[in-house]
């Protein structure tokens, strides 16, 4: 292979690359559209979308240092504004305690841990040492954000249920995981090429459990009982009330009805009350009947 093919190969990894991670950085909207229209957050959190901004900025420190990354700029460039987007729209609908604890997490991550990395690689190293240094930290985050996975694959074990793993989303992120790869290995980049083996895996791990598990009946687990019986108990308890509810009102009706009732008088009391405990009805008037006397003459 000539290098002037290698370099055109490495391009196309790269553009592939950065169009798929596009569309995996836009993979939440849904959810934000969820929370738009419902003005609430409800029980969503912001550390993935901290955390994604977090990766990108340090790729694009990476990338800068190397100098001849441009691909990795571009794309992380873009996956720094779509992911502060979704990080300022969740505060603004966030209740107060999560909004915060995403800001307090915002300055650990953002502000103290990137700014540290920033400060000491750049005082405490220079050239070559610097670009391998940041690149360390690049690969060892990148790996324990490629473990995150473990925990929906052992959700789907013990459940037997591919309910929280979207199948379209672990494709694309294997994908991802996959052009990534090729594209870090053809510039002899291992601090991108590993991390994406570990990505490939995980991803291709999903997609089998998927099918393993997409006809399966799932298991209830303790949690799933629990929220059951809640909702049981709640369904129980409005029931309850509206029947309770429903009493009050038939027993308003019925002394509104006896209250309708009309009477003449009340005795021994002139007061205009409709409704008394004890009540004087006047009787019927007795006819009178003309009697005739006749008299012998």
């Amino acid at each position: 292979m000539t290098p002037e093919s290698f370099a055109h190969l490495t391009l196309a990894f790269g553009l592939l690359g950065n169009v798929v991670s596009f569309m995996v950085f836009l993979s939440p909207l849904p959810t934000f559209i969820k929370v738009y229209k419902k003005k609430s957050t409800e029980g969503f959190q912001s550390v993935p979308y901290v955390v994604g901004l977090f990766s990108a900025m340090l790729w694009i420190y990476y990338a800068l240092l190397k100098t001849d990354c441009m691909l990795l700029i571009t794309i992380n460039s873009i996956g720094c504004f779509i992911q502060s987007c979704y990080i300022c729209f969740f505060i603004f609908y966030a209740p107060k305690k999560a909004r915060i604890e995403s800001l307090k997490l915002i300055v650990l991550m953002i502000v103290v841990g990137f700014g540290l990395i920033v400060t000491l690689t750049w005082f405490l190293a220079n050239g070559a040492g610097r670009v391998v240094i940041v690149g360390w930290i690049c690969l060892v985050f990148a790996l324990c954000v490629f473990m995150a996975p473990l925990g929906v694959v052992r959700q789907v074990i013990k459940t037997k249920s591919v309910e929280y793993m979207p199948v379209l989303l672990s494709a694309a992120l294997t994908l991802n995981a996959i052009t990534w790869f090729f594209y870090g290995l053809l510039l002899h980049d291992f601090n991108i090429a590993i991390p994406n083996i570990l990505g490939v895996t995980f991803g291709v791990l999903q997609m089998i459990l998927y099918f393993v598990y997409k006809n399966k009946k799932p298991v209830i687990s303790d949690e799933k009982i629990s929220e059951l019986e809640a909702k049981k108990v709640e369904t129980e308890e409005q029931k309850t009330s509206e029947t309770r509810d429903q009493e009050i009102i038939d027993v308003v009706k019925l002394s509104a009805l006896m209250c309708s009732i009309p009477v003449v008088t009340r005795s021994n009391d002139n007061t205009n009350d409709i409704c008394h405990d004890r009540l004087a009805v006047e009787p019927p008037p007795v006819p009178v009947v003309a009697h005739t006397i006749e008299v012998a003459a």
